[in-house]
């Protein structure tokens, strides 16, 4: 089962995690290549260590850097966006590990499912942005997407072996992020410090203030109804403040199977590595005596918006997910620059909403014109905000 690993976004979270797992199974997995945004320092650490054949830094400004710094050393340097798809493709390459966060992982993970090659899929917005052309192509090409978030690799584990007309409802956990108990007054007053203290989970900046709006729960939610094919109105969100039940699936029988585990990315990405079979860790093991009781309760979308904007884009279909996703990612990374409020995350994204005009985005060039178009109007709810 030796797999030849391309690794996109290799020094954020999820990459440098798997990173680790690599170093762990050295029989099991080799690093074929390793591509970052602007990171050249740790890049070029990360390649000293696992010596891939190809680099890639994808901000050109830094190639110079990057191509000194491992000269030597045998590994092919290259830059730019298009060299990210290249490796995404290569045939040198077994799975592809979609690591890079945000919209800007969505043409080298579709390069990859066009090449035919498995992908263990970490950037939700793919599909959020583009799930119906994602999940098309990676059917005529025969592409595995295999799910590294923790809540879809939980539902897979459920879904094993089990007749897709059995299933009857699928069951998102949300661990309900710092702010579950928050009243609405306070959330207009957080701090981007307090949002990113997250009370279980240790991840990117990013994803940490999306499970603090419950975005993050919107955005799985969306990404569950393309891997899995299960309609919006069959798939749940339930707060887990736990977060030990990664996520549920009840079946046509009345029965209920969950997927439970401590709260480690690290169990998800050896999952998605090494599917269909396991392999031993020495990950901590969950001990329910100690934790005592699982306890479970509605989200509450009039406090976070975001969950129920996520779901009407859903339901609105087309371009709609992808205004979604670029009004997010804008949004959160002005409240982290302090520019706008917690609560301002989710006017921002309605905002963009409101003003998007509709069309099917069925392809690349589509959903990159809706994605500029609505990062320009969140940047005008921002001014207008700032202006107040």
């Amino acid at each position: 089962m030796h797999k030849r690993l391309a690794i996109i976004g290799s020094t954020g979270s999820i990459g440098t995690q798997t990173l680790g797992i690599v170093a762990r199974y050295p029989d099991l997995f080799t690093v074929s290549a390793l591509t970052a945004g602007s990171n050249a320092e740790l890049l070029m650490a990360q390649a000293r260590l696992c010596r891939p054949e190809k680099v890639v830094i994808g901000n050109d400004a830094f190639y110079e850097v990057v191509k000194t710094g491992l000269s030597g050393l045998g590994i092919e340097v290259m830059s730019g966006q298009k060299a990210v798809e290249e490796v995404a493709s290569s045939d040198g390459v077994d799975t592809v590990v979609a690591a890079m966060v945000g919209f800007a992982g969505l043409r080298p993970t579709a390069a990859a499912v066009a090449a035919g090659r498995e992908v263990a899929l970490a950037n939700k917005e793919t599909l959020v942005v583009a799930g119906e052309m994602i999940t098309r192509m990676a059917a005529m090409t025969g592409t595995r997407l295999l799910p590294v978030d923790s809540e879809h690799s939980a539902i897979m584990q459920c879904l094993n072996g089990e007749p897709e007309s059995s299933v009857e409802r699928i069951i998102l956990t949300a661990s309900g992020g710092p702010f579950r108990d928050t009243s609405a007054e306070r959330l207009a007053k957080v701090t981007p410090l307090e949002a990113l203290r997250h009370p279980n989970w240790t991840m990117g900046s990013k994803i940490t203030i999306d499970s603090a709006t419950l975005m993050n729960k919107g955005l799985e939610v969306i990404e569950a109804h393309w891997l899995f094919g299960t309609p919006q109105d069959r798939i749940d969100v339930l707060i887990h403040p736990q977060s030990v039940i990664h996520s549920m699936v009840q079946f046509t029988d009345g029965s209920l199977k969950a997927q439970l585990g401590v709260p480690d990315m690290r169990l998800p990405i050896i999952y998605a590595l090494t599917y269909p079979e396991r392999v031993v860790t020495e990950l901590p093991r969950p001990d329910l005596a100690e934790i005592g009781s699982l306890t479970f309760g509605e989200p509450d979308t009039a406090r976070f918006r975001c969950l129920a904007l996520a779901r009407n884009a859903l339901k609105a279909g087309g371009n709609m997910p992808c205004a979604l996703n670029a009004a997010n990612e804008i949004a959160v990374a002005a409240f982290l620059q302090e520019q706008i409020g917690f609560n301002d995350i989710a006017g921002a994204v309605e905002y963009v909403l409101g003003k998007t005009e509709y069309n099917t985005g069925a392809s690349l060039d589509a959903y990159a014109e809706t994605d500029s178009a609505s990062r320009r109007l969140t940047y005008e709810y921002i001014n207008k905000v700032q202006k107040k």
